[in-house]
C-alpha cells in the first residue's frame, strides 16, 4: 500500500489535508516566480522545495494525526542545502517558521545559531525523513548572482530569498490568491485628473508649484538609481513626488511606489488624500509597528503580516527599516515586493542619524541590486554624499527641482527670530496673547502641561497620546478655526512639523534640529498670504530638557543661528549644519551605534533584528480608550471578535505605549487585557480628549 505524506492538517483551504509533495512543488513555484524579480529563479525553487522535507518523519505525520508533540521540521532542509553548500537556502529555510538566526560557529553547542543547529550530533538526533528523496529528489545547488559582490550585498541576497519562502510557503498554506489592482498606467491617469484642478491658477504659489511639477517630470524617463527632490515648504512636493513616482514606474515597468514617511500623523493625512485620488483598494496604509499575538480567534500569521502587494503603500519610516533589518518571518515576508518599485522618503532628514549608515546602505543597495529607485524628498536635503559614494561608489544621486524654482521668493515666507530661553509661564503668556499661534516643544508631557495652563475653546494640544481619532477630529477643528480666522492656539510636538497642512500667522518652536526649525516654519504663512516680516517664527530656549537624543541636533542648530541669524533657511545655512551634524559631531561610529552593518556582514541576523531598533522605548503595544464613537468595536474586541479589518479599526481608538506602561495600569487596576499587544482602559480619568493619555 502506498504511503502518503502531508504537509498540513485539514483546513479551510485544503479541507482534506495537503499531501507534502503538492506542497513543496505549490512553493517552489511561488518562491521561484517572486525570486525571479531579482535573478534568483533557481534559488526560490531550490529553497520551496527544501523548506519542509522534515515533515516526511514518521514523528511529524503521527503529529498531525493527532498524536505525538512538535517536531523540528526546519532543520533538515537546511542540513540538506548547508551540505550542498547553498548556504542563503539553509538560511532561509531555517528560519522559515522561528525567524533567522545568527550564523555563529561550529564550536556552538545550542541550537540558537544556523552552526549549532547543523552540528553532526544535532542532526543524528533528526527523524528519519529520507522519504523525500523518492518524491522531491535533491536539486542542483543554486549559484548566488552575479550583483551580489560584497558582505552586505549577501546579507541583503539572503533576506530578499528568505521574503520569496516565507511568502510563497503562506501562500500556499492558506490558499491566498493573488489580488488584483489598478495598473500603474490607470493611477498616474487618476492623479493628472486631480491636478488639472491646479493647472489654471493664477496663484503665483500655485504657477510655481505647478512649473516645479513639470521640471521633474522631465526626469521620469532618467535611468533607475538615487534622486533628490529638494522643495520648499509649501511648494507642493507630495503630489509632486507621486507625479513624478508613478510617470517613472510607467516608463520602467516598475510595479509600485513605497511612500515612506515619518510620523503616523502624516501618514494619516497622505494616505487620506492618496485614497480619494486612487481608490481605497489601491492604497495600503502600513504604520502599525505592532504585532498581535495568535492567541483565540485572531486570525494567524497572515494577520501580523502585510504583503505589500498594493500598487501603492504607504508605511512609516521605522516598519520600513526595521523590516529590512527584521529577522521574524512575519517582518520580512513583504521584503521582496520592495523589489523594482520607486520608494519615496518623505522628509528624508529624518532619517535616524544612529542608524544613518544601515539605512543608507539599504536604499543603496535597493537601487543598486533590487531595481529600485529611491526619490529622497525633503526642504532640508541631508548631506549623504559621502555615505552614499561609500555603500554605492559612482553612484549619481540626480536632483529633480530646479535650484532657480527653489528659491523664489514666494518661498520665502517667514521671518526667524530667536527670542533667548523662555520659562512655561512666559512661553504660555506669549501663546495666550496670540489669536492664532502655533507652539512646537519637544516633549509630549510639556506640551500638556502648556495646554492645561490655557484650557480656552479656541485651544488644542496635539501628540501622540491623542488617540488618531481625537488627533483627527482635533485637526478639523483647527482648519476650521484657522479659516473662519477664530482663536486657535496649539500646543504640540513635532508631528504636525512635516506633512501636516497647517497655516498658522505665528508660530514658536524650542530649539531643536535646524532641519525641524524650518519644517515648524512651513506651518506659518504656509500658503503666502501675509507679509514675510510679518510672519514671525519664535525661537526659543524652553524650561523642559529636550531629549537625550535631541542633544547634538540642538548643538548644530545653535552653532547655525549664531552664524545665519538671518537667512536660517539658506541652503548654505542647511549644508553647514548637516555637514557639521554628520561629519563634525558625530563620529563614525555614531553614525550606526549599535553596529548593525558589522553584525549584518557576519550573517548575525538576530543580533541585527534585535539591536535594530529606531525607537529606544519603542510604543509596542495598544491602549484602547473607550467612548466618543468606539465602543462597538472595543467590544468586539472584549467579546473576542477578532479579525484583521477589526483590529485595524479598533487602533483608530487607542494609543500607542511602551508594554511596560500597559502591564502597570493592568496591574493597578486601570487598564484589562484585550488581546497579547493590547488592553482596553478602564479608569477613564487617565485620557482626556483634549490632552490625551496622562502619562
Amino acid at each position: 500500500m502506498e504511503k502518503h505524506y502531508y504537509a498540513h492538517s485539514p483546513s479551510p483551504a485544503h479541507p482534506n489535508g495537503q499531501l507534502l509533495s503538492e506542497h513543496l512543488k505549490n512553493a517552489a513555484v511561488l518562491a521561484r516566480r517572486a525570486a525571479s524579480v531579482f535573478g534568483a529563479e533557481a534559488a526560490g525553487e531550490y529553497a520551496g522545495l527544501l523548506h519542509d522535507i522534515g515533515k516526511y518523519a514518521d514523528k511529524f505525520q503521527r503529529r498531525l494525526a493527532g498524536a505525538g508533540e512538535r517536531v523540528d521540521h526546519s532543520t533538515a532542509g537546511a542540513y540538506e542545502a548547508f551540505q550542498k553548500k547553498a548556504v542563503p537556502a539553509a538560511f532561509a529555510i531555517a528560519g522559515h517558521h522561528a525567524g533567522l538566526p545568527d550564523y555563529g560557529t561550529k564550536f556552538d553547542t545550542e541550537g540558537k545559531t544556523l552552526r549549532g543547529r547543523l552540528r553532526t550530533d544535532k542532526i543524528a538526533l533528526l527523524e528519519d525523513y529520507s522519504a523525500f528523496r523518492s518524491e522531491i529528489g535533491v536539486p542542483e545547488t543554486p549559484p548566488i548572482p552575479p550583483f551580489v559582490k560584497t558582505p552586505i550585498g549577501l546579507y541583503f541576497y539572503m533576506k530578499m530569498l528568505f521574503s520569496c519562502l516565507v511568502d510563497a510557503d503562506w501562500s500556499d498554506t492558506s490558499g491566498d490568491g493573488e489580488e488584483t489592482y489598478a495598473s500603474v498606467e490607470e493611477l498616474e491617469a487618476r492623479l493628472e485628473k486631480r491636478l488639472v484642478a491646479f493647472s489654471d491658477s493664477t496663484r503665483e504659489l500655485d504657477r510655481l508649484r505647478n512649473a516645479i511639477r513639470d521640471a521633474v517630470l522631465e526626469h521620469a524617463e532618467d535611468r533607475r538609481g538615487l534622486f533628490s527632490l529638494t522643495v520648499p515648504t509649501g511648494g507642493g512636493k507630495t503630489l509632486t513626488s507621486m507625479a513624478f513616482a508613478l510617470r517613472h514606474a510607467r516608463m520602467h515597468g516598475l510595479r509600485r511606489i513605497i511612500y515612506v514617511i515619518p510620523y503616523c500623523s502624516i501618514l494619516e493625512q497622505t494616505g487620506k488624500e492618496f485614497r480619494e485620488i486612487f481608490g481605497e483598494r489601491n492604497v495600503l496604509l502600513h504604520a502599525s509597528n505592532i504585532e498581535i499575538g495568535t492567541r483565540g480567534n485572531i486570525e494567524g500569521d497572515a494577520f501580523v503580516s502585510e504583503r505589500w502587494d498594493a500598487p501603492i503603500v504607504l508605511t512609516t519610516s521605522v516598519q520600513f527599516f526595521e523590516s529590512l533589518f527584521a529577522a521574524k518571518p512575519s517582518r520580512c515576508r513583504k521584503l521582496h515586493n520592495i523589489c523594482d518599485s520607486v520608494i519615496v522618503f518623505d522628509e528624508a532628514q529624518m532619517l535616524p542619524v544612529p542608524y544613518m549608515r544601515p539605512c543608507v546602505g539599504a536604499i543603496c543597495r535597493l537601487t543598486e541590486d533590487y531595481g529600485c529607485t529611491a526619490v529622497l524628498c525633503t526642504a532640508t536635503q541631508p548631506s549623504l554624499g559621502k555615505l552614499i559614494e561609500t555603500y554605492a561608489p559612482g553612484a549619481e544621486t540626480v536632483e529633480l527641482c530646479p535650484a532657480k524654482a527653489a528659491e523664489a521668493a514666494v518661498f520665502h515666507r517667514v521671518t526667524y527670530r530667536f527670542e533667548g530661553r523662555l520659562d512655561d509661564e512666559a512661553l504660555a503668556q506669549s501663546i495666550a496673547a496670540e489669536k492664532q499661534v502655533l507652539c512646537i516643544v519637544n516633549n509630549r508631557r510639556q506640551a500638556q502641561q502648556l495646554c492645561e495652563t490655557l484650557l480656552e475653546q479656541g485651544d488644542f494640544c496635539l501628540t501622540t497620546l491623542l488617540t488618531p481619532h481625537d488627533r483627527g477630529l482635533a485637526l478639523e477643528s483647527i482648519r476650521a478655526r484657522l479659516h473662519e480666522g477664530s482663536e486657535c492656539r496649539v500646543i504640540s510636538t513635532s508631528l504636525v512639523e512635516a506633512g501636516v497642512d497647517l497655516d498658522f500667522p505665528c508660530v514658536y518652536r524650542a530649539v531643536s534640529g535646524l532641519d525641524s526649525i524650518i519644517q515648524a516654519g512651513g506651518r506659518c504663512n504656509r500658503e503666502g498670504k501675509r507679509a514675510a516680516q510679518d510672519s514671525i517664527v519664535h525661537i526659543f530656549l524652553p524650561d523642559a530638557a529636550a531629549p537625550r537624543r535631541l542633544a547634538q541636533n540642538i548643538a548644530a542648530a545653535e552653532r547655525i543661528i549664531g552664524s545665519y541669524p538671518d537667512d536660517l533657511a539658506s541652503p548654505a545655512a542647511i549644508q553647514d549644519y548637516f555637514d557639521f551634524l554628520l561629519y563634525v559631531l558625530k563620529d563614525e561610529k555614531a553614525l550606526d551605534l549599535h553596529g548593525i552593518l558589522q553584525n549584518a556582514e557576519k550573517l548575525n541576523f538576530a543580533t541585527v533584528s534585535d539591536d535594530f531598533r529606531i525607537i529606544d522605548d519603542e510604543a509596542d503595544a495598544l491602549l484602547y480608550i473607550p467612548g466618543d464613537g468606539g465602543d462597538g468595536l472595543l467590544g468586539q474586541l472584549e467579546a473576542g471578535q477578532f479579525s484583521r479589518a477589526l483590529l485595524r479599526q479598533a487602533a483608530q481608538y487607542a494609543v500607542s505605549l511602551p508594554s511596560r506602561v500597559i502591564d502597570e495600569l493592568i496591574d493597578r487596576g486601570k487598564a484589562k487585557r484585550l488581546h497579547e499587544n493590547g488592553a482596553l482602559l478602564t479608569d477613564t480619568d487617565c485620557y482626556d480628549a483634549k490632552v490625551g493619555f496622562v502619562m
